[in-house]
C-alpha cells in the first residue's frame, strides 16, 4: 500500500486499517466464517480480504446493497465515524 495521506479513503482500505488496529491492540481479529457472499467481493484487493471479511463479520462495513460491497469506492466520511463508533464499541 502506497502512503497518500492526501488522498481519499475506500471501504477496503479503512477495513483494513481496522483489521490491522485490532490485532496490533491484541484483539481477536479472525473470523473462520466466510462472510464475502457479495456479487463483488472479487474486486476486493487480496490484501484486503482477510480485513473484510472480518469487518463485515463483526458489523463494521455492511454492503452497499444486498448484493455489493464496493470495496472500491471511497468511504464517505459518514460511512468512517460509523466503522470507528462501531468499533469503539
Amino acid at each position: 500500500i502506497e502512503f497518500a495521506p492526501d488522498l481519499a479513503i475506500t471501504r477496503e482500505q479503512i477495513g483494513t486499517i481496522m483489521f490491522r488496529y485490532a490485532v496490533y491492540k491484541g484483539m481477536l481479529a479472525v473470523t473462520l466464517e466466510e462472510n464475502l457472499g457479495f456479487d463483488d467481493a472479487d474486486q476486493i484487493s487480496e490484501y484486503a480480504v482477510s480485513a473484510l471479511n472480518w469487518a463485515v463479520g463483526c458489523g463494521l462495513i455492511k454492503g452497499r446493497t444486498e448484493t455489493t460491497i464496493n470495496p472500491k469506492d471511497t468511504a464517505t466520511r459518514a460511512e468512517a465515524a460509523t466503522v470507528i463508533k462501531s468499533f469503539l464499541k
